[in-house]
């Protein structure tokens, strides 16, 4: 096995792990602006939970912006390249930056 096979099955792992755990992120906070809006009690017990997923949706979010606005300058579309930054992390962006492109 070579060095680039290995990257690539780690990346990819990598990839679908974030994915699923920002969709995950997404409803959760939906459920808490939800529970907000009916006036319904969240347990406390999931409060760190909820700020761990904020920071991870932050982040996710700052790296798509870096994202959508190097797109251009590597041919690809920014919105769509943004979104698919946001759910896969810093992975997007080490694909958009990675010279060889062989992903």
């Amino acid at each position: 096995m070579n060095l680039k096979f290995i990257k690539r099955n780690i990346f990819i792992g990598i990839k679908i792990i974030s994915t699923m755990l920002i969709t995950s992120a997404i409803g959760l906070e939906s459920w808490n602006i939800y529970a907000v809006i009916t006036n319904s009690n969240v347990p406390s017990s999931l409060n760190p939970i909820f700020w761990i997923e904020r920071f991870a949706m932050t982040i996710h979010f700052i790296e798509s912006i870096i994202a959508a606005f190097y797109a251009p300058s590597r041919k690809k579309m920014p919105i769509k390249y943004a979104t698919y930054t946001f759910f896969v992390g810093t992975i997007g962006l080490l694909e958009l930056f990675d010279q060889e492109n062989d992903y």
